[in-house]
Formats: C-alpha cells, sequence, structure tokens
C-alpha cells in the first residue's frame, strides 16, 4: 500500500511500518491479546457468587472455574513458547486467540459448571499459545528505544489487567446488559478477540527462532507433569483439606522436574535442541530476574485475593464497591509505569529493588490502618493502597526489561514463556501460601465481619517479606546497560513480512 507522503509522512508498509522503522500498530495488536488474557484470569473473581447461584455448583466446582484456567495457562506456557519458535510467532499467536476466543463463546453460554471448567481449561491452552509470544514478536519487532518503549507499554498492560480486572469485573456484572449477569465476564473478549485477529495479518510480522530440531515430546510431558506435580496440590489441596494426593503430588515434583532438566542437558550434549535451554539461566540477568519476578507476583495476586474478601465479607462492600477501591491500587500502578523509563536509566536496578521497599510499606501500613470496623470510613486505607500500587507499578516493567535486556531474540520465544511460567507459579504458590495463612487466621477468629478484617492483618505480614525478598534479588543483577545491543543481521533475516 503507497502512502502520499506531503508533509514529511513517511511511506508505510502492508505491516504497518513506516520507513526506516516500524509504526506501533503491531504492539497494539499484542497488547490487545496480552491484555485480554491476563484480565481473565482476574475478572471472575467477582463472579464467583453469581456463578454457584445460577448454575447451582458447589464450592469446589465453581473454584475451578480458576483453577482450570491458571492450570493450563501454566504448564503450557513454555510450549507455547518453544512452538512459536519453531512454527511462527504469528500464527502461534492467531492460533491461540482462535481457541480462546471460541472457548470464551463456550464459556459464555455454559448450562452447568463442568462445561464452565472445561472451557476454562480450553480458554487456557489459547492462553499458553498466545501469551509467550508478545514478547517475542517484540524483540523482533523493536529495537533501541522503541524496545524498551514496547517493553514498558507491555508491563503496563499486565499490571493493570490484573489491578483492574475486578473494577471491570464489577461493572459489568453491575450493569447486566442483555440480563447476562456473570456470563458479560466472558462473553466481552468476543468482539475483543474478533478484532484483533482481523488486525493480526495485516500488521504482525511472522518470526521464527532459530531453526532446529522436531518439539521435544519427552520434555513436554516431563515438564508439563512436574509442573502439574507444584500447581495442582497447591491451588486446590487447600480447599480438599490438604489430602494424601497433595502431598504425594508435591513430593514427586522435585524429582519430575529434576529429570526434566537431566533429559534437556542430555539433548543438549548429543547437539539436539531442548525444549528449555537451561543455559540462558547462567546469565545473572535471567535468573536472578525470575527469581524477583516470581517472589513479586506471588506477593501480588495473594494480596488481590485477600483484599477483595477484606472489602466485601469484612467492610460489606459490593463487587462494584470493592472494585472501584481496586482503582487506587491501579492509580499508583500506572504513575510509578509512566516514570519507569526514565527512573530505570537513571537508578538502573535499584529502581525496582526501591518498588519491592514501597510495596512493602503499603502493606505494612495497611496492616495498622486496616483494622477498623466494618462501619468505619474506608479513607485509612487509601493512602496505603495508593503507596501498595506504586511499588506494584515501580516493579513490574523493570522486572521484565531485567529478564529479556540480554537476550538473543532466537530465544527470546523461551525465556518470554519460562518468564510467564514463573509469572503463573507465582501467583499460584502466593495464593495458596498466603490463602492457608489467611483462612488459618479466620478460622481462630470469632465474629465473621471482625474474623475477616483480622485475617487481612495477620495474612499481610508475609505478604510484606515478599516484595522485600524480591528487592534483595533484584541486586544479584548485574547493572543494567544503558544501550541494548542491535538484532544480529541472522535474525533479522528470519523476520519476514
Amino acid at each position: 500500500m503507497t502512502v502520499n507522503a506531503i508533509g514529511g509522512r513517511r511511506p508505510a508498509t502492508t505491516n504497518g511500518e513506516t520507513a526506516g522503522r516500524p509504526s506501533w500498530a503491531p504492539l497494539a495488536v499484542m497488547l490487545t491479546g496480552t491484555f485480554m488474557i491476563v484480565l481473565d484470569f482476574f475478572i471472575v473473581n467477582v463472579a464467583i457468587p453469581s456463578m454457584q447461584r445460577q448454575l447451582h455448583a458447589s464450592a469446589a466446582g465453581v473454584e475451578w472455574v480458576i483453577t482450570a484456567y491458571g492450570l493450563t495457562y501454566g504448564v503450557g506456557l513454555i510450549t507455547g513458547g518453544r512452538l512459536g519458535d519453531r512454527y511462527g510467532r504469528r500464527r502461534m499467536f492467531m492460533l491461540g486467540l482462535i481457541i480462546f476466543t471460541l472457548a470464551s463463546l463456550a464459556c459464555g453460554v455454559a448450562g452447568n459448571v463442568d462445561v464452565l471448567n472445561v472451557s476454562r481449561a480450553i480458554q487456557g491452552l489459547g492462553a499458553a499459545l498466545a501469551g509467550p509470544q508478545t514478547l517475542a514478536m517484540i524483540g523482533v519487532t523493536y529495537t533501541g528505544r522503541q524496545r524498551v518503549t514496547a517493553v514498558t507499554a507491555y508491563g503496563v498492560s499486565l499490571g493493570l489487567a490484573a489491578v483492574l480486572g475486578q473494577l471491570f469485573g464489577g461493572v459489568l456484572i453491575q450493569a447486566n446488559v442483555l440480563g447476562l449477569d456473570w456470563r458479560s465476564c466472558f462473553l466481552v473478549n468476543l468482539p475483543v478477540g474478533v478484532a484483533a485477529l482481523i488486525a493480526a495479518p495485516r500488521v504482525l510480522k511472522e518470526s521464527r527462532g532459530a531453526r532446529g530440531d522436531r518439539i521435544d515430546l519427552a520434555g513436554t510431558v516431563l515438564l508439563t507433569a512436574g509442573l502439574v506435580a507444584v500447581v495442582l496440590p497447591l491451588v486446590d489441596g487447600r480447599q480438599a483439606h490438604w489430602p494424601a494426593w497433595a502431598w504425594a503430588l508435591l513430593a514427586a515434583a522435585g524429582p519430575i522436574l529434576a529429570a526434566f532438566a537431566a533429559h534437556q542437558l542430555r539433548r543438549r550434549r548429543h547437539g539436539r535442541a531442548p525444549l528449555v535451554d537451561l543455559g540462558v539461566l547462567a546469565d545473572r540477568a535471567v535468573s536472578a530476574g525470575l527469581v524477583a519476578t516470581g517472589l513479586f507476583y506471588a506477593a501480588m495476586a495473594s494480596f488481590f485475593v485477600v483484599l477483595a474478601l477484606y472489602l466485601q465479607e469484612g467492610r460489606g462492600l459490593s463487587a462494584l464497591g470493592s472494585g472501584a477501591v481496586f482503582t487506587v491500587v491501579g492509580a499508583g500502578y500506572l504513575a510509578a509505569s509512566m516514570a519507569g523509563p526514565a527512573m530505570t536509566a537513571r537508578l538502573g536496578r535499584q529502581w525496582p529493588a526501591l518498588g519491592g521497599v514501597v510495596m512493602a510499606a503499603g502493606y505494612a501500613a495497611l496492616a495498622l490502618t486496616g483494622g477498623t470496623g466494618a462501619h468505619q470510613s474506608i479513607l485509612p486505607i487509601l493512602l496505603p493502597l495508593l503507596a501498595a500500587g506504586i511499588g506494584m507499578g515501580m516493579l513490574t516493567a523493570p522486572l521484565t526489561g531485567i529478564v529479556l535486556a540480554q537476550v538473543q531474540p532466537q530465544q527470546a520465544g523461551t525465556v518470554s514463556g519460562l518468564q510467564s511460567t514463573v509469572v503463573q507459579l507465582g501467583n499460584s504458590i502466593g495464593v495458596a501460601v498466603i490463602g492457608v495463612v489467611f483462612f488459618g487466621a479466620l478460622a481462630g477468629a470469632t465474629g465473621l465481619a471482625g474474623g475477616f478484617m483480622h485475617a487481612f492483618r495477620v495474612s499481610l505480614i508475609p505478604l510484606a517479606a515478599l516484595p522485600l525478598a524480591a528487592a534483595i534479588a533484584v541486586q544479584f543483577v548485574p547493572r543494567l546497560r544503558p544501550a541494548e545491543p542491535e538484532v544480529p543481521q541472522e535474525v533479522r533475516a528470519s523476520v519476514q513480512p
């Protein structure tokens, strides 16, 4: 397509690229898909009571609405990234969006909780295919300052989807358009998914990683089994009162993952492409960054769960009222995210480390102000919530940049899949561990509202320790370099219009 260049405008290509550098249209499409996928993890929390009433489901049945999505999403991410490296990132991104969008329709029309949970599991598989492609495509689409901006925008979109998910869910349920109630939380994905799918082949370039062997099926099975053994008991064990199968799976997880690592090293020794190149962990920026990422997301995801319970059960707020309080966290997050690139350029790794301290301070302040009665003003907790949101915004995008700073583009899919898996594991482990603390304190308290407030304050103690631990992990990251390397010529040649 030819564009009139009068007035100094550069001609554009069919992929939305201006002469000399790409446009932001590809990033908009990538982030639309990513935002939708992350939002769907958090948006259903406020819809659980309505689902349970309308579908006549048990408590365990509706708990699987979250578990089924998170489990299939988390265990499929590394394989999804590897499939993108081999068969094409744009292709896998679009296939994942197709699966995700169709599964969203199935969720929205589900007549019973079993159909809903199967559809949620399929949604998670679609998310695992599409999710890890975004960072990989950013790595081969943008360079220099554009890449820094794109990665920052990616981090901001992840955090906003998590922070605002509860608000969006509350608004949709409150509006009750066409009497859809909780179903609108899923059906809203349809127009968004279709729009992204229409735009994707027009603006996204196809790219692949280094040519290699076929997908490592044995490694895929071992990795999936190992991650299921970790995630399943942590997500579902507490609700089932920690039965023997939960402990057996946790005990088996270590040996299974050790077997996976040995298998990967053996393939590499024999010159065959592993599913995960464990050599990337030798880079301290990757290994320390992944540790910090897991700790941070454990602190954020579990905080959102206990905050929602505290606001609705302890303070008696509606789903919409609870979601509105979350906007205070979102405001702090957005403000810190906007300042992030300039502050990271000045302070380097100390900017996200400081974010961990600010986040922990916000949690500690909440422990001091969040124990007031159900009928007391909500105002005293708003400033600590703002501080917590600021700390989250200081951490999210810089952590993503730390992990990917020196990764070669041909490994971007594998590393982004690894990072996304760590995010989901951090979410699951954090919710499980803090859930044990929260519900343990709740069981020992007297009075429903007062019990939720007491449990909230107790859970904030370990919650404050997690971002501090993330700040310590960041100190093991090498100093960030002021400029990142350009994409090598041989990698550029593999990027096809």
